[in-house]
């Protein structure tokens, strides 16, 4: 998984998967789209307008939580 942040456009983006099949988009919301191939697996989560969203909780921190293992980590964003 990767999550990339281009600040010229305010669009982050989450990759689950290395895009290798043709993809649609689905726009959820006006700030939510979802990349998906024909056979429902998600590629990508784009995220418009999203320095507010990613910033609106947590204190401006990405959380990466193991449930298994109980484990926290906070990233700073930007």
């Amino acid at each position: 998984m990767k999550l990339t942040y281009d600040p010229r456009y305010n669009v982050a983006y989450f990759r689950l998967h290395e895009k290798t099949a043709q993809v649609e988009t689905l726009r959820l919301s006006d700030e939510l789209n979802v990349d998906i191939t024909a056979d429902g697996t998600v590629y990508g989560i784009e995220l418009l307008n999203a320095n507010l969203q990613l910033r609106s909780e947590d204190r401006g921190n990405l959380v990466i939580v193991n449930e298994a293992l109980g484990q926290t980590r906070e990233i700073p964003l930007g």
